[in-house]
């Protein structure tokens, strides 16, 4: 029996080192003995031979068939490209790591079961599909210039470089690829890219596809070319990238393609969250569930090169994403002397720190400190005719709970009240009156009044560009630390139309020498004007460090839950996320209010201005108008003898009447303490002045070479 088994095991053996491989094309047969694989040298490939060979470089051998090759299962390298294949059969060379099949005729090409591929070489065939699924060490495919119409990468978590482009793709999901390097994606069909997350990727070439979006925000400074995309609409990348992006877009001439950073409002690549809630310790028994929260608590963060700041939304908790590194955050109070903060500030090391970190701070009152503020705010523009809407908000900033009452004072003659949202408990002429109750410590609350514009047919009328006074006073029962701001008084120019988009300064366009150094309040009105709600809006303000003290900008209010960035020394963006701003005419309005303080450094005659950028989704922005606000005496600067100005008459009852050769364009009243009563465009050289009680009055004269001022009286 041991015999019998002796003789059929040589026999085997024998017959498997003797059997031949089938190799019909002469070529490939030929090219194998070049190659040495014929090792008994008997002019045939035995599977034995074929067995022991692991690497091929067929390139450049005009071979149009490989039948054969799948008996050499040992194989971890083979080139086949350059040559005239149009089947190719590797199914069973499952140890293959590297394939370079490109350069063929191939219709198909099957690669399943490959699990060890870790190069693919396919590109410049005849290939409508391709699957590469399954293939978890793929590293680089180059499928370039063949007929593919889709292309699966899902989960090819080890993907290097792909190269995809001359293709027919309508598509290419390359989300989750965070090791992939290069993407060559040129000459196909894409509407959209997103490499958003592939934080490694360090060329894109994405050009002349059929972009009209591109997301390429993901941490990285990225080699990029898009061009040969003349309908793209919207670019988001990172800030770093956005100077160079632009500067391509105006070389081709790309005039109508919105790029910014805000197709996500978390930084690019790899970040780390640092959060918490903040909350009032009034009782200075510990923050607990009980205590008030800290409505849009600012805080400055900084690397220990560069700082910003973010103005907190009105909820319990912040959460500020940062790079790497090691940062430090710290409250910061409009009143440093109210409050302290525990902790003062918190520092934390990221990746050494598990994020998110999460560190609350306790805001615990430093003393007795009484301070209420208010404001005015124009919701609804005044015209000539119609009615207006205006939000008299107000808020404690102090430490303890204060109550008093709310004053409104406007111009009876020309504004009627009409409705307020509490009815007020005095109401005389121009004057209305509210209590306010009591107010605790950071709590606010506001007023909605309307008053209806007298007509320009009205006595006495109202035009375009006349000037509308208005004064809100908040008065407390104790004395109040910082008295500027119990009183506000807004300056509103009365418009026909109006843009829905716009910027003003509340205090209007001139200010007084003494508010050098104090707050400015500016509103930014935003509309959505398209057909589908906005889910997020940005507003970017570029502040003038020259004339303003950016570190003192403060949210007075908005419409909408938002949260506030300050960074780049000067970029102010108010951030409206996840909104959805309707798109009927009922609901699409917003706006968002701030204060700023002017700096100390400027002097009368000085001038500032200001303009935003309105971003709705992937749109381009809107530009507002810049608002400009000059500093002068109350009666007026730079001020030119006028040629032959003659005004009467006077004394005068109701219609003031100017002579003069130069043309005046608005005439504003002070009463003779310098108080501004009314400004007022001028419409055929006259004013109508019936609304002032009688007494003495100065006028300021604008014309279009300078200001005079003169003296009138009314009856």
């Amino acid at each position: 029996m041991k015999t019998q088994c002796t003789i059929i095991l040589i026999f085997l053996t024998v017959i498997c080192h003797g059997q031949i491989v089938n190799i019909p094309n002469a070529n490939f047969k030929a090219k194998l003995i070049t190659l040495g694989k014929d090792l008994n040298a008997d002019g045939q490939i035995q599977l034995t031979e074929a067995l022991a060979v692991t690497s091929l470089d067929l390139v450049f051998s005009s071979i149009s068939d490989l039948t054969g090759i799948e008996a050499f299962t040992n194989l971890q390298f083979l080139r086949c490209e350059s040559n005239q294949l149009t089947f190719l059969n590797v199914q069973n060379l499952t140890n293959l790591r590297y394939l370079y099949c490109n350069h063929n005729f191939l219709p198909a090409l099957n690669v399943q079961g490959l699990t060890n591929l870790k190069y693919l070489y396919c590109d410049n065939n005849q290939l409508p599909t391709l699957n590469v699924q399954g293939l978890p060490n793929l590293q680089y495919l180059n499928c370039e210039y063949n007929q593919l119409t889709s292309l699966n990468v899902q989960g090819l978590t080890n993907l290097q470089t792909l190269y995809c482009n001359n293709n027919q793709l309508a598509s290419i999901n390359v989300q989750g690829l965070t090791n992939l390097q290069t993407l060559s994606c040129q000459g196909n069909q894409l509407p959209t890219l997103n490499v958003q997350g592939l934080t490694n990727l360090q060329t894109l070439y994405c050009f002349n596809n059929q972009l009209t979006s591109l997301f390429i925000k993901n941490g990285r400074d990225e080699e990029i070319i898009f061009t040969g995309n003349p309908n793209i609409a919207y670019i988001c990348a990172d800030e770093v990238q956005l100077t160079s992006i632009q500067n391509t877009l105006t070389g081709f001439g790309y005039t109508n393609c919105n790029i910014n950073s805000y197709c996500s409002f978390t930084p690019g690549g790899t970040y780390y969250t640092m959060q918490g809630n903040k909350k009032i310790d009034f009782n200075t028994n510990g923050c607990d569930v009980l205590d008030a929260i800290y409505a849009h608590l600012k805080f400055t963060i900084s690397n220990g090169t560069t700082t910003g700041s973010l103005i907190s939304n009105a909820t319990s908790n912040y959460s500020i994403p940062v790079p790497a590194g090691t940062h430090t955050i710290t409250p910061q109070f409009e009143n440093p002397t109210y409050f302290n903060a525990s902790p003062a500030s918190a520092t934390v090391t990221f990746p050494a720190t598990t994020s998110p970190f999460t560190q609350d701070f306790c805001i615990v009152p430093n003393g007795i400190h009484h301070d209420l503020e208010v404001v005015v705010i124009p919701l609804i523009p005044a015209r000539p005719g119609f009615e207006a809407t205006y939000k008299i908000k107000y808020k404690n900033k102090g430490v303890v709970a204060e109550n008093g009452t709310i004053n409104f004072n406007y111009n009876d003659a020309i504004l009627d009240y009409a409705s307020s949202g509490v009815a007020p408990i005095t109401q005389s002429a121009g004057t209305l009156a509210w209590p306010i109750g009591s107010i605790a410590p950071f709590q606010s609350g506001e007023m909605m009044v309307t008053l209806h514009v007298n007509s320009p047919t009205a006595t006495p009328a109202v035009h375009a560009g006349d000037y509308l006074s208005f004064t809100a006073t908040i008065n407390g029962l104790n004395t109040d630390e910082t008295p500027d701001d119990n009183t506000f008084a807004l300056a509103q120019v009365v418009v026909n139309s109006f843009d829905p988009n716009d910027k003003t300064c509340l205090e209007g366009n001139t200010i007084s020498e003494s508010m050098i150094g104090k707050y400015v309040h500016y509103m930014i009105r935003f509309e959505n004007t398209g057909t589908f709600p906005a889910q997020n809006i940005v507003v970017k303000d570029m502040i003038d460090t020259a004339k303003f003290d950016i570190s003192t900008l403060q949210l007075t209010d908005a419409s909408h839950g938002c949260v506030t960035k300050i960074a780049d020394t000067n970029k102010v963006e108010f951030i409206f996320e996840n909104i959805n701003l309707p798109f009927d005419n009922a609901n699409n309005d917003g706006y968002v209010a701030f204060k700023i303080k002017t700096n100390s450094t400027m002097v009368l005659g000085d001038s500032f201005s200001n303009l935003a950028n309105i971003y709705f989704d992937y749109n381009l922005p809107i530009v507002t108008n810049n608002y400009t606000t000059t500093i002068q005496n109350d009666l007026g600067i730079n001020q030119f003898n006028i040629n032959n100005l003659t005004l009467f008459p006077n004394p005068v009852k109701d219609i003031l009447h100017f002579k003069t050769s130069e043309k005046i364009v608005k005439v504003e009243v002070y009463d003779i303490t310098g108080r501004i009563i009314s400004s007022n465009a001028v419409h055929e050289n006259k004013v109508d002045v019936t609304a002032l009680k009688t007494g003495n009055y100065i006028l300021k004269v604008y014309t279009e070479i300078g200001i005079t001022t003169t003296k009138i009286v009314k009856e």
